[in-house]
């Protein structure tokens, strides 16, 4: 069962962060911030370490492991929505878990920065 969903505003703006602090374009850190949170998605329900996906502009197709998919279709049905909507839901949860956690304007005055 291929997944496809459209990444939110939130998820977006946090790879437009992502991609302005690295010096990347928007397509490499979509793809980033995506494969970081099906990643840890993943991880957390099946324990997997790896996960192909594809991203087109702002579209990602992902086909879940078993363990996910059987997640994904029980939570749909308790929601009332569909398994698409569930998993970006679930993405969009960690659109900012990646970025530095302090901001440079965030710092006292006169703290190094690493």
């Amino acid at each position: 069962m291929t997944l496809v969903f459209e990444v939110s505003d939130r998820l977006y703006e946090a790879a437009q962060e992502w991609a302005d602090r690295r010096l990347e374009d928007i397509d490499t850190a979509m793809e980033t911030k995506v494969e970081q949170a099906l990643l840890e998605i993943e991880h957390l329900v099946s324990q997997s370490h790896e996960v192909e996906f594809e991203v087109d502009g702002r579209e990602v197709r992902y086909e879940p492991t078993e363990e996910l998919a059987a997640l994904l279709r029980r939570q749909a049905e308790e929601s009332g929505t569909d398994e698409s909507t569930v998993l970006k839901m679930h993405v969009d949860l960690y659109a900012n878990a990646f970025l530095d956690e302090v901001k440079d304007e965030d710092q006292p005055a006169g703290t190094p920065v690493e």
